[in-house]
Formats: structure tokens, sequence, C-alpha cells
């Protein structure tokens, strides 16, 4: 039947998405050559030794371009590591957005700092840096540039307002592994970069991070923070952390699993494939939706020179406007009912969780967040208006891991058949807008 001719799977009608392909998101791949990697580290009994990952940390260095890179446990402990590197301590302040998983700016509170949230750019989801310059104070340590939903922040004017006023730009590559900004790699353009590669990454390689820089003062003082059996003087240049080599000057002992090196050794030699090949599938399934109302692709323009690396929880924007005011939900609904895969919403905004307002987490008698500041900081509904309402109008594609047309066709048609519909729809509809599923982006975190 054609598609223009056919009713609402949701109303009764014949389904959209007919045919299964029951590995098209299966993530990672996994193979022989991953699991012998795995029980080569298990049968040498070196799980907690270093020399693996230092392998890795070489080969992943030369990958991204930098001069160093050091592996870590998780990605939220090599952003812990990338704050203490860039000296955020005590009443400093980062600057962050609120639209993120809480991975990317709470471990400041262990360092005596606090957060700022910024705005993000409605169609990018990343910090919008006509915002950022404004929540500067001589307080500011760093930026947190999160790469949202593996989209590459606009870094030129950031890092452009980061030198203005001599603060430190840390990024969260967490979400786009292999992602290009105007053809240079996500990760090598800050001053620091942080990158998670648990299991639900699209570079995954078991509960592992990354911490990637050109600053050798940085990476030194991250190796200091949590990789105290590498911290010795003799291999030292920062002449201010000598007197304390072998010491843990974080308390921390962040390395990474050498299970999990052995996984990244052999992901990353077949992950520039694998990702290409997930571009073309993500970037097929966006062509085909080209021109339908309601629906805007998340993703570079074409000859930007900027790439969504391995599209991580790809993400379209809604425009209820070109649907009569339909709601996210209801259209999302509609999108299931057809086979589809369509979720409503993101990461709700940080700055509206009483983490960020009210606890008191290590006992200073007061929120957390104000522990060590000079004013009240806080920033409570309405204070982020453009970050609260594209919640309302963002929403979870399939993230195809094969390049197979017929079937991102059926998923795009999908789509294509609930917005030529919507009208279908309007009577039904109760929702009053969509939420953020969680402060999650799913089940796991970073």
């Amino acid at each position: 039947m054609p598609d223009g001719a056919s009713k609402l799977a949701l109303l009764g009608g014949p389904k959209a998405v007919t045919r299964p392909e029951r590995d098209m998101f299966t993530w990672p791949i996994v193979t022989k050559e991953d699991e012998q990697a795995v029980l080569k580290v298990l049968r040498e009994r070196i799980m907690s030794g270093i020399e693996e990952t230092k392998a890795f940390e070489r080969e992943y260095a030369a990958w991204q371009g930098v001069k160093h890179a050091l592996g870590f446990s998780t990605g939220t402990a090599s952003l812990h590591a990338a704050m203490f590197g860039c000296k955020v301590g005590v009443g400093d302040e980062i600057i962050c957005p609120s639209l993120t998983f809480w991975a990317s700016c709470l471990q400041a509170f262990s360092l005596g700092a606090t957060i700022v949230f910024a705005e993000v750019d409605p169609l990018t989801l990343c910090l919008d840096p006509n915002d950022i310059e404004k929540r500067i104070t001589p307080r500011t340590k760093a930026i947190m540039v999160v790469h949202y939903c593996g989209y590459p922040a606009d870094m030129d004017p950031i890092m452009a307002i980061a030198r203005k006023h001599n603060i430190k730009v840390i990024e969260d590559v967490s979400h786009v592994h292999g992602a290009l900004y105007k053809g240079r790699r996500t990760g090598a353009i800050g001053d620091v970069a942080g990158y998670s590669m648990m299991s639900g990454k699209s570079l995954a390689i078991g509960e592992a991070g990354m911490l990637t820089t050109n600053d050798t003062e940085i990476f030194e003082r991250a190796l200091a923070f949590g990789h105290y059996e590498r911290y010795k003087a003799e291999d030292i240049l920062t002449e201010a952390l000598k007197p304390f080599a072998g010491l843990p000057l974080g308390g921390y002992k962040y390395r990474m699993h050498q299970m999990s090196a052995a996984v990244g050794r052999v992901q990353l030699k077949y992950y520039d494939a694998r990702m290409a090949e997930i571009q073309k599938a993500m970037n097929l399934f966006w062509d085909l939706l080209e021109g339908v109302p309601g629906i805007q692709a998340h993703r570079p323009p074409k000859d930007s020179g900027s790439t969504m690396g391995g599209w991580y929880a790809a993400r379209g924007l809604y425009q209820p406007e070109a649907l009569e005011g339909l709601s996210l939900a209801r259209f999302a609904e509609a999108v299931r009912a057809e086979g589809a895969i369509c979720q409503p919403g993101c990461n709700t905004p940080l700055h509206t969780h009483p983490l960020l307002n009210t606890c008191d987490v290590y006992g200073h008698g007061k929120p957390t967040r104000l522990a060590n500041a000079d004013r009240d900081l806080r920033q409570g509904p309405g204070s982020l208006p453009v970050t609260e309402r594209v919640v309302g109008r963002v929403y979870g594609i399939p993230w195809f891991k094969h390049y197979r047309p017929n079937y991102i066709r059926q998923q795009a048609n999908a789509y294509k058949k609930v917005a030529r519909h919507y009208r279908e729809l309007l009577p039904g509809d109760t929702a009053k807008s969509a939420e953020g599923i969680s402060y999650h982006l799913s089940q796991w975190s970073r």
C-alpha cells in the first residue's frame, strides 16, 4: 500500500517497519580478537598492571593527534583529573552546559569548586558561545565544553573567549569519539579532554575513560592525581610536582583496568571503518527525511567540515509549530506504533536538580554548590529558558550500526508517515509537553 494512502498504525493501520534487523543496533561489535586480547591479560595475571594500558595510550594519542593520553577507570575520573590538571580548586568556578549528564561537572564539588551553567544553542544543543562571556567572573577557572549527543560544539569562538580571559577549556568528548570540528578532531582543540569509553559509547571498551592533552603540566598533574604508581620524580618535568613524587595527590586510584585496555586496542584498530559505516547509515536516514515538516536533523551542515563521529545518543529536533502544535509525546508514540524508534526527551537540565540547589553533600551546613562561593549562584527554573525549552523539542532516533538502506528507509518512512498524517493525531493529543527522560540519557552512565 502506498505510504500516502496508509492509515497510522496507532489508529489501526499497518506498520511502516515490517522487517526486523536483529543486529542493526548490537554494539559494540565483539569478535574473537577482542576475546583473545582479554584472555591474554587474564592468563598473564596482569589485570592490575599498566603495560597494556600504556600501549593503548600511545595508540590512542597517535589516533587523536595529541602528545599525551592517560587511561582512567571511567570517563568521570578522566574529567575529574582534567579539572585537577587545570588547577580547579577551592572557590573556583567552572562554566558548563546544564543540558548534560552530571559527570561533566559535579566532580568540581570534591575539588572545592562550584558550577555556573550557561545556555545551549537550540540547534546544536551545545554551549552557546554568545552566553558564555557574561558568566565569567574573576573566579572562573575553566569552561567545560560538552559535545552533546554527537554534535561538535562551536569551538572557535569558545577558544577565543577562553584565551581572552586566560581560562582553560576542558572538552567532554564522551559523545563524539572520532568526530571532527571544521576538519579538526574533537578532543584535540581545547586544553585537555576527557572521554567515557563505557560499553554504551560509540568507542566502547568496557568501563573506562581516557584523558588527552598537548599540555605537559596538565598531563603530569592528572597523572599525579590518580596514578600514583606512575608518578615518579625522574619522569616528571613539572618542578612543583617533583617534591611529592609517589604520593597520590588526589588520593585516588584511577587507573584503567587492563582488560578494558586490551579491548580498547582491538576496538581502536577497527573504529574508523565502523564509524564510517555508522555515519553513512545515519546520514542516509536524515537525507531521507530532508524537508519533512516538523522534523529537523541534529547534525552539522554537510559543507562545514564537521562530523558526528560515531553518532552516540543520536537525536532529532522537533518543530511542533509545523504540525499545528502536536506534542512530541504524541508524535513519538505514533512513530513507535509504526515499529520505529523514537524516544522523546534528553537529559533533564541539571540546574533544576536538588543536588545543584539544596543538597549538602559534604556537611558544610549549606548547599554544596554554595560551600565555597562568594554569592548565591543557584539558577532556578526559568533562569536558562533556551535550555529548558529544547528538552521538549528533542527526541532519540535509531542508532544504526550498519549501512542497510532498505531497513533504514523503513525507519525513515515511519517518521514521514506520521508527519504526513499528523492531523489524525490531534484529537487524541492530551500531552502538554515532553520532558527530559531523566538526568541520564539512558540506563547507562559514564
